[in-house]
C-alpha cells in the first residue's frame, strides 16, 4: 500500500496549518516548507477547503487556515476523503470488478477487514495530536 502524493501532501498541509494555528498561511510557505509544487498544492488547498478542513481567504492578505479546530479533523477522515477515489483492489472496486475469481475468492474479505482496521486506527487520530508536544515538528513547520 502506498499513500497518493495528494494524500501526503494534503496531510502535510493540514499538520503545518495546525502547528501554525494564529497565523493566515500563503501558498508558497507551504508549498516550500512542504516540498510540493505550488500548481499540485493548489490542486490540495482547494480540495482540502470542498472538504471543510481549510478555510482560505482571498486577497492581498489571503492565505489559508483550518477551517475548523485540528482535534475535529481525523486522519481516518482525510484519508478516505483523498484515496477512496479508487479502490484499494480491484474486487473491491465495485461496478468495476471484472476479476474472474470475484464470486469464489475469500481474499475480498480478507483485504475488507484489513482496510476496516487500517481506518479504524486512523479514525482514532486527529491532526492535535500529530502536532501537540512534538518540538522538533513545529521547528519544522514553523513560519517567521
Amino acid at each position: 500500500m502506498r499513500l497518493t502524493t495528494r494524500t501526503n501532501l494534503a496531510m502535510r498541509t493540514l499538520m503545518m496549518c495546525a502547528a501554525n494555528p494564529d497565523r493566515i498561511l500563503r501558498k508558497h510557505e507551504v508549498a516550500e516548507v512542504c516540498n510540493g509544487s505550488e500548481n499540485h498544492l493548489a490542486q490540495v488547498i482547494y480540495l482540502l477547503a470542498q472538504y471543510g478542513f481549510l478555510r482560505t481567504v482571498r486577497g492581498r492578505a489571503g492565505g489559508l487556515m483550518l477551517g475548523r479546530p485540528a482535534e475535529k479533523i481525523t486522519v481516518g477522515e482525510v484519508f478516505r476523503r483523498f484515496e477512496a477515489v479508487l479502490p484499494f483492489t480491484e474486487c473491491l472496486g465495485g461496478e468495476e470488478n471484472t476479476c474472474p475469481l470475484a464470486s469464489v475468492c475469500t481474499l475480498q474479505c480478507v483485504l475488507s477487514d484489513a482496510l476496516d482496521a487500517f481506518y479504524a486506527k486512523l479514525d482514532a487520530v486527529t491532526l492535535a495530536d500529530l502536532v501537540r508536544k512534538n518540538q522538533p515538528l513545529h521547528q519544522l513547520l514553523a513560519v517567521a
